[in-house]
Order: structure tokens, then C-alpha cells, then sequence
């Protein structure tokens, strides 16, 4: 079973990641808790690239590109084969990130995205989505602080730093994805406190698993 989280900067995924995990294990699940982008050792050093402030002068479509080999080589040594042992696999982001912020933020060809989509997952797709939603004004808000309170690097400011306008061009990508394909996704409050959202998590999680098994 693969499940992704997915969100604007400061949506709270990195805090349910743990909750999540500790839920699946205590129903007998093996998980494996992963990333986008940075998972691997050379996808460790695309995130650098991706991530640092000073790759501003990056231009989307290479952006696109390097968020694209990152996910080749996570699937390749992550992703796959721990499905293939049986793993529950927890993403923190996946291809929909890629549409969210190249295409509907970016502004790049969807069609584009889609393709690269198509050559790099070849057909896989997460069994649910989990899209945790809120105002980019408080998401960022949060984001901000967090990286002053030193709980985040700014090593990995880059996209905290775009203005408020491409925050709301992600956010809307991530709700329009999320209408096109409600059977996968789940959308959840992000605004709430983090005990909640954890409790709206595990309720989407439990019943994706009772699908699935039954």
C-alpha cells in the first residue's frame, strides 16, 4: 500500500508522518516512512540543489527535470521494492507536488508534466492521497516561524521564500487534482490543531484499509 501526503509549505505533513506510522504498526503493518525529494543519497544531493535559496536562478523546467530524476531513483531504490516486500509505504510528497507547483504554480504544460509522469511512474499510482489543506497565509505563517525557531533549516527555504500569489496557485493545483480524482484523495483540514487532523488521518487511513481488505 502506498500513501502519500501532500500540501503547501507549513501544512503540518512532517508532524503526522510519526502518527501515522505508529497507528500502521499497532495494526501489525510494516511501514516505511519516505520523502520528495531527497530520500536517497543522490536524491539528497538534487534536493540541495532543489531546496537551497541561492538555486533562485533555477528556471522551471529544469526544476521540473530534477524533481523528475529524483522520483526515478526513489522509486527505483525505495519506493518498489519495499512494496514488493509487503511494506506500507508513507511518502511525504509524491507526483502530485510536481503537478501542484511545476504546473499549476509554475505554470508548465500539463500535458508536459503528465508525460514525464507516465515515462517516470509507469502506472503507479498511491493507493490514497492524503492533501492536507489550508490558507497559504497560515501555512506560511507557520513555515516562517519554524524556521526561526530553528525547527527547519534555511538550507531548504527556497519555495517559503516565493510570494503569496504562487502559494495560492499550488494550493488551488492540489484542490482541483484532488476534485479529479476524489476516490483517492482525502482532504483535510489542515487548520485544525494536530490532534485532529491526526484523528481525520487515521479515520481516511482505516478506511482505505477496510477497502482494500474487504
Amino acid at each position: 500500500m502506498l500513501i502519500t501526503l501532500e500540501g503547501i509549505e507549513g501544512s503540518g505533513k512532517s508532524t503526522q508522518m510519526k502518527r501515522i506510522t505508529a497507528h500502521l504498526e499497532k495494526k501489525g503493518k510494516r511501514c516505511v516512512i519516505t520523502r520528495e525529494p531527497g530520500d536517497t543519497p543522490i536524491g539528497k544531493k538534487i534536493r540541495a540543489i532543489l531546496l537551497d535559496p541561492e538555486s533562485c536562478g533555477l528556471t522551471s523546467l529544469a526544476e521540473l527535470f530534477l524533481y523528475a530524476a529524483d522520483r526515478a531513483q526513489h522509486l527505483g531504490e525505495r519506493v518498489l521494492p519495499c512494496l514488493a516486500a509487503g511494506d506500507v509505504v508513507v511518502s511525504d510528497r509524491f507526483f502530485d507536488a510536481t503537478t501542484a507547483y511545476q504546473g499549476y504554480a509554475r505554470g508548465l504544460d500539463l500535458e508536459v508534466i503528465e508525460t514525464i509522469h507516465t515515462l517516470v511512474l509507469k502506472g503507479l499510482r498511491p493507493d490514497l492521497t492524503l492533501l492536507l489543506d489550508l490558507p497559504p497565509e497560515v501555512g506560511l505563517k507557520r513555515a516562517i516561524s519554524a524556521l526561526e525557531a530553528g525547527d527547519r533549516t534555511v538550507d531548504e527555504s527556497r519555495f517559503e521564500q516565493e510570494a503569496l500569489a504562487f502559494h495560492e496557485k499550488v494550493r488551488k493545483g492540489y484542490l482541483t487534482l484532488a476534485d479529479r480524482e476524489p476516490e483517492r484523495f482525502e482532504v483535510i483540514d489542515a487548520t485544525l490543531s494536530a490532534d485532529e487532523v491526526t484523528e481525520e488521518i487515521l479515520r481516511a487511513i482505516d478506511d482505505r484499509l477496510a477497502r482494500i481488505n474487504g
